[in-house]
C-alpha cells in the first residue's frame, strides 16, 4: 500500500478570500443582491452562506428568499451592513466609536459570532469615562456578557467623574448595568447619598417602573451609610421610597444608627462602606520616639501609594494599641504625651485607660468607655469581634515608677462597657499577642510588678534586675484558662505577634543581638527560626495582609552609636521566606501602629 502526505496550504485560503473579494468589487459572478438603507451590495450566496448562520437559513431548500435576486434587510444601516460584509470577504473588521452600534447590529442581525467577539474585545479594550455608559447599553442591548461586566466595573469605578461631568449618560443607562453598580463594593470617592439622589433621578427619568423592579433597584442602596437627617428627607423626595420594603429598610436603617457601641457587632452590608478592605491604617508614631504625631496615614499595597485621611487623633499616644472591628477603628489605651511647663523640658507623660472609636462613614471620633484599668506596653487582641486587652504597666502618679499588671479585660460591645477576664500567670508588659483557632497567644515580655523609669529612648522603663521572657502563653476562649506553650527560642521585648497561613510570625523588638524571625506551629507546639532581615529594627509598625504577607512600615535602630529612625516599608513573603523593600514611607515614621482598616477615598 502506497504511503501518503497531507500538506495544508494557508496561502490557499487566504487566495481564496482575496479572489472572492477581487470578484464582488469587480460585480462579477454576483448571485444575489443584498439592501440596506436604499444603497445595494451584490454578493455571492455560497460565501455568504457558508459564512453565516442567517443566511444559511435564509438559502434553505423550503425559503422563499433562496433564489430571489435581492434580499432587503431594512432593519440594519449601509455601515453596519458593509461592515460584515468586508469581513466575511476579507477576515478584517473595519471598527470605530461611531460606527460600533452599526456593527454591532447587523452582526447580531446575521448572526456572525466571530464579529460580535471581536466587536466585544474593541469595547473591552476600549472602556473609560468618556464611554462606559454607552458600551453598558450597547454590551446589554447584545448579550456581550464580558464587556457589559467590564463596563459596569468601569461605571462603578469612574463613578465620581460620572457624576460631575456626564450625569445625562448615567441617567441613560439601562436598569441590569445600575443595579450592577449599586452592587459593587467600591465606588471610590462618592458618598452613598449621591448615589440614592442619582437613583432617584434615574427612576424620575426612565420611570414608572413596576414595583418589584422599583424595589430590587433600591434595595441595593446601603441606607446604613447615610446620616439619619439625610434619610429622613430623602424618604420624602419620591414616592418609590414609600413602599414598604424600601420603609422597612430605611427603619432598619435609623435603628442602626441608635445602637451606638454595638454598631460594629451589627454590620449588614447596608451599612458596609463601598471601599477596599486591604487599605492599612497607621495610626500615630512620629518622626520622634519622644513626641508623636497625631497624624493618621493610609497606605494602599496594590498601588503602593500613601494618603493622609481627614481623621486626625484627638490625643498624642504613644505605646498604646489599635485595631478593627466592624468597619470601626479603636484606639486604646498607652501613654498620653503632653508638652511639659517651663520648668519641665521633656514631654510629660500620663498612662490613659481612655477608648476612641472612629467612624470613616462619617469621619468621626467618639470617645467609649474606658478600660477598667490604665495601659501601657501592653497587647490587645480581636476574637469572635471582641477587644481583649491583656496585660501592661501604667506610671504611678506619686512617683517616677511604673506598675505592671497581669489582669485582662475584655470589651462588651452591646453593654458598651469593660468586663474582667482572666488575669495572666504574672504581670507582664512589652509582650506581644495574636490570635490563631479562636486561642490568644501572647508571647516575651518583661514580668515583674514595678521599677523605675528611665529617660533613654532605647532602654525606657528597663529593669536590670530582671530578664526578657521568652515564654509563650495561650488561652482558650472555651476552657478560660491560660497554658504554657513551647517557648521561642529568642527572648523578645516589645516585637511584634502576626498569624498567616496557620502559623504564628514572632518578629524583631527591642535589646536582640539578632535580627531571626521565627515561626510557631500549633499543632506540633514547636517554634522554628527562618530567614532573618538584614538590619534590625524596632518599634516599627507591623500589619498582617489578607494574603498573608507582613508589612513592616519605619522603626528605629542604631547606626554608629545613633539611633535612626527609618522610612522603608518592608514586606515579608511568608510562604517562600523571603524580605524585600516595596517603597519608602513619606517621612520617618517610628511608634506607629497599624490595623486594616475599609476607608473611603
Amino acid at each position: 500500500m502506497d504511503s501518503y502526505s497531507l500538506l495544508y496550504s494557508s496561502s490557499h485560503r487566504t487566495g481564496l478570500l482575496s479572489g472572492f473579494q477581487r470578484l464582488r468589487s469587480q460585480r462579477k459572478m454576483c448571485d444575489v443582491v443584498l439592501e440596506a438603507g436604499g444603497v445595494s451590495f451584490p454578493c455571492h450566496r455560497a460565501l455568504l452562506a457558508s459564512s453565516s448562520d442567517y443566511f444559511w437559513a435564509l438559502f434553505g431548500e423550503n425559503t422563499v428568499e433562496r433564489l430571489a435576486g435581492s434580499i432587503s434587510l431594512p432593519v440594519l444601516t449601509p455601515e453596519g451592513l458593509d461592515a460584515i460584509l468586508d469581513f466575511l470577504y476579507s477576515g478584517w473588521l473595519s471598527i470605530s466609536a461611531s460606527k460600533l452600534p452599526f456593527v454591532l447590529e447587523a452582526a447580531r442581525y446575521l448572526q456572525v459570532e466571530t464579529a460580535l467577539s471581536i466587536c466585544e474585545q474593541f469595547m473591552t479594550d476600549g472602556l473609560n469615562t468618556d464611554n462606559c455608559c454607552c458600551y453598558a447599553n450597547l454590551a446589554e442591548r447584545h448579550g456581550l456578557v464580558n464587556a457589559l461586566e467590564a463596563a459596569n466595573q468601569t461605571i462603578a469605578m469612574e463613578m465620581k467623574g460620572l457624576l460631575q461631568k456626564s450625569r445625562v449618560d448615567l441617567l441613560a443607562l439601562n436598569i441590569q448595568s445600575l443595579m450592577a453598580v449599586l452592587d459593587a463594593d467600591e465606588i471610590p470617592g462618592v458618598m452613598e447619598v449621591e448615589l440614592i439622589k442619582l437613583t432617584l433621578d434615574w427612576l424620575g427619568e426612565n420611570g414608572p417602573l413596576p414595583l418589584l423592579k422599583s424595589n430590587l433597584l433600591l434595595s441595593r442602596l446601603r441606607f446604613g451609610l447615610v446620616a439619619p437627617s439625610d434619610l429622613i428627607n430623602l424618604s420624602r423626595s419620591h414616592k418609590a421610597m414609600a413602599t414598604p420594603l424600601i420603609r422597612s429598610q430605611l427603619t432598619r436603617a435609623l435603628e442602626y444608627h441608635r445602637l451606638g457601641s454595638a454598631q460594629p457587632i451589627t454590620q449588614s452590608r447596608q451599612s458596609t462602606l463601598r471601599a477596599s478592605p486591604n487599605r492599612v491604617l497607621l495610626v500615630g508614631g512620629g518622626a520622634s520616639a519622644d513626641w508623636p504625631e497625631q497624624q493618621v496615614l493610609a497606605f494602599d499595597p496594590i498601588s503602593r501609594k500613601f494618603s493622609s485621611p481627614s481623621c486626625v487623633l484627638p490625643l498624642r499616644l504613644r505605646n498604646s494599641c489599635v485595631c478593627s472591628v466592624g468597619g470601626f477603628l479603636f484606639v486604646i489605651g498607652g501613654e498620653e504625651v503632653k508638652e511639659g511647663d517651663e520648668n519641665e523640658k521633656k514631654p510629660v507623660t500620663v498612662t490613659t485607660s481612655q477608648v476612641w472609636r472612629y467612624d470613616p462613614r462619617f469621619d468621626c471620633w467618639e470617645q467609649v468607655a474606658s478600660m477598667l484599668e490604665r495601659r501601657a506596653q501592653f497587647a490587645c487582641c480581636v476574637v469572635e469581634d471582641v477587644i481583649y486587652s491583656i496585660g501592661g504597666r501604667h506610671s504611678r502618679p506619686d512617683s517616677n515608677t511604673y506598675a505592671s499588671v497581669a489582669s485582662v479585660e475584655f470589651y462588651d460591645m452591646i453593654a458598651g462597657a469593660w468586663r474582667r477576664g482572666v488575669t495572666l500567670l504574672r504581670p507582664l508588659h512589652g509582650h506581644a499577642a495574636a490570635m490563631l483557632d479562636n486561642n490568644i497567644y501572647v508571647s516575651g515580655g518583661l514580668p515583674g510588678s514595678q521599677g523605675s523609669i528611665h529617660g533613654s529612648n532605647h532602654g525606657a522603663n528597663w529593669d536590670e534586675n530582671r530578664e526578657i521572657s521568652r515564654e509563650v502563653l495561650s488561652w482558650d476562649l472555651k476552657a478560660r484558662v491560660w497554658e504554657k506553650r513551647a517557648s521561642m527560642s529568642i527572648a523578645r521585648f516589645s516585637h511584634r505577634l502576626a498569624t498567616a497561613h496557620g502559623y504564628i510570625y514572632a518578629l524583631l523588638g527591642m535589646y536582640e543581638p539578632f535580627c531571626d524571625i521565627e515561626r510557631y506551629d500549633s499543632q506540633s507546639d514547636h517554634w522554628t527560626r527562618l530567614k532573618p532581615l538584614h538590619t534590625g529594627s524596632f518599634n516599627y509598625g507591623m500589619a498582617s495582609m489578607a494574603s498573608g504577607n507582613l508589612l513592616v512600615f519605619g522603626g528605629r535602630r542604631w547606626s554608629d552609636g545613633q539611633e535612626v529612625i527609618m522610612k522603608s516599608v518592608l514586606e515579608y513573603d511568608t510562604k517562600k521566606d523571603h524580605w524585600r523593600e516595596i517603597c519608602q514611607l513619606p517621612r520617618p515614621l517610628t511608634g506607629t501602629e497599624c490595623t486594616l482598616l475599609p476607608l473611603p477615598d
